[in-house]
């Protein structure tokens, strides 16, 4: 229930609220006078030649204006419902975006994407259709249980009591059943992001995949998740399916009781009740319990959207970064030193213990050593995406936690092994680091990356629309990555990788490049290939998380250590 509270702050319009509740109260008023004028057509045909036509005729047009009227609210009130249910879980939708924005790279690196996914489409859209079904009977419910209750009681308050006496029942059903189910709707939730999760992977990994004739593998392990989803949907579904049954059988339960009653009242005071009254008050005994039962045929709907809504709001919930502060870094000179640094990803399994790297302005570093040795982890604290145990990280003498995130990652272009491209124009990709960029920019930038040519021979140049328009090559969005950052131009330059997609040739003609760009520039290279590194100013070898050499590229052949090792098994 606390979720539901704190949904209501997203219930938008407020208008869309007001209105749906005007239009349901007359749409009711008007449904329950229908039933109170039916009641009175009723008693006006008594019988074989004594029909009362005059009477009947005026209250036939009354009926066809109520219906007339009855319908149109209905309409609005469906639209007001509707509207209200996109706008609201719009503005979730937004907030969760945006929070997820906020949110560290911890939290992507634990959540499985396609789970996360699920929790945008899926619950989100079974939160909007619960939402429009919920307020549609909600508008029109209240109202026509109200005024049927008011009617009834005009009518038979003998009567009415036996209806209330039953209306309990179908609400603890209601509670029980939801109560038993609400574990097994959770359940299925989960299971259907953990479907998500594997088919988001086997649809990026297929060309992996089908290499390694994993085929069957991947196959049953969906088959088995999909299964499981069904048993588990089944189940909760089966429980959810009991309670509109069991609510119907309570309401003509009552209808039996209502018929006894009546038949009772009847031969005791015969004058007391006419055969219209009677009609009227079965068919507002009808209407009295239809939203209760047609709220419980919505049952699974609601428990799904309940599941829905705890997992989005499971989003709202993750911690944000911590601002340290919003202080914006002045100039950069370049400086960079890592201070007696302790980082673990996890508690009780340190990984960097005391790391101490002072690196001068303009200087290019080369972070070397085997996999696992803490070289991308070193980048992951200097941007910040993870923060330090113990010691600190300075720029030009300045811790980097006196700033904000925003301030300091805006100086740094990134190249990673990984490439990320959105599904838009060539240009928009290119202009993600410097929106500002001209055409001519972007053209000198793409010609420095030596993928300019590429780009003017497609069909649309640089307004091709990666994804829909082309598909280009793993070489080839990395020589857009690159070309991206040559155009953001920064003052620091971070290289993970970033020619380990591209042939040897491109490699050495990027490479001058890359000599060009950093000219005057602090940059940090990640590198396997240790040819493109030994005119670093300083190579740096890893190894479990701590420095054991640094040097230059003759310096370190000459100790005769861990770098000569590394660099004789390629060389060899």
């Amino acid at each position: 229930m606390k979720n539901i509270r704190r949904f209501k702050l997203f219930l938008k319009p407020k208008s869309a609220l007001y209105w749906g509740f005007v239009t349901g109260i007359i749409g009711s008023l008007a449904s329950v006078t229908t039933t109170y004028f039916l009641g009175k057509a009723v008693d006006l045909l008594i019988g074989q030649g004594a029909v009362n036509f005059s009477a009947l005729k005026i209250i036939l047009w009354r009926l066809a204006l109520l219906i007339i009227c009855t319908s149109l609210t209905q309409y609005l009130t469906q639209y007001f419902a509707n509207k209200m249910a996109y706008e609201s879980v719009h503005a979730l939708r937004t907030k969760a975006i945006t929070h997820l924005d906020l949110l560290p790279v911890k939290f992507f690196d634990t959540h499985s994407h396609g789970d996360l996914v699920s929790r945008f489409t899926n619950d989100m859209d079974n939160i909007s259709v619960a939402i429009t079904a919920i307020f549609t009977q909600l508008f029109q419910g209240v109202a026509m249980i109200v005024l049927g209750l008011i009617f009834m009681l005009s009518l038979s308050p003998a009567l009415t009591l036996t209806l209330l006496a039953t209306t309990p029942l179908i609400f603890l059903v209601n509670f029980l059943v939801a109560k038993h189910s609400q574990k097994t709707f959770f359940a299925q939730q989960e299971m259907l992001g953990q479907l998500a999760s594997i088919a988001d992977e086997g649809i990026t990994g297929q060309k992996i995949i089908k290499a390694f004739q994993q085929e069957n593998v991947r196959q049953n392990l969906f088959d088995t998740t999909n299964q499981k989803l069904y048993q588990t949907g089944q189940q909760a579904q089966f429980a959810s399916s009991l309670t509109n049954p069991a609510a119907r059988f309570v309401d003509h339960l009552a209808y039996v009781a209502i018929a006894f009653v009546a038949a009772w009242f009847y031969f005791q005071h015969p004058n007391a009740m006419s055969i219209g009254i009677l009609s009227s008050f079965t068919i507002y005994a009808g209407q009295f319990s239809k939203p209760i039962i047609e709220l419980s045929g919505l049952m699974t709907q609601l428990q799904t959207a309940k599941v829905g809504l705890d997992r989005s709001f499971m989003i709202l919930d993750a911690t944000p970064e911590i601002v340290t502060s919003t202080a914006h870094f002045p100039e950069i000179i370049g400086q960079i030193e890592f201070s007696h640094v302790d980082f673990s990803y996890e508690k009780n399994q340190t990984l960097i213990t005391d790391l101490n790297l002072k690196v001068q302005p303009g200087q290019k570093v080369a972070i070397v050593g085997k996999t696992g040795a803490g070289k991308s982890t070193l980048i992951n604290l200097l941007l910040r995406f993870y923060e330090v145990d113990a010691g600190q990280i300075l720029i030009d003498n300045q811790p980097i936690t006196e700033f904000s995130r925003t301030s300091l990652r805006e100086y740094f272009g990134l190249v990673l092994q990984e490439t990320w491209l959105m599904n838009a124009s060539i240009a928009d990709n290119l202009r993600f680091g410097n929106p500002e960029a001209t055409q001519d920019q972007l053209e000198d930038a793409c010609r420095q990356a030596r993928i300019d040519h590429f780009i003017k021979t497609l069909p649309n140049g640089y307004q091709t629309i990666l994804g829909k328009d082309f598909s280009i090559s793993n070489g080839q969005r990395q020589l857009l990555t690159i070309a991206r950052t040559i155009l953001k131009n920064p003052p620091l330059l971070i290289l993970d990788e970033a020619t380990s997609n591209v042939d040897t040739l491109t490699e050495k003609q990027i490479q001058k490049s890359f000599n060009t760009m950093m000219e005057g520039k602090t940059s940090f290279v990640i590198a396997h290939r240790l040819a493109t590194i030994q005119n670093a100013d300083l190579i740096v070898v890893m190894d479990a998380g701590t420095i054991v050499e640094s040097g230059t590229h003759q310096e370190l052949l000459t100790k005769k250590g861990v770098y000569y090792q590394l660099y004789h098994a390629q060389f060899a």
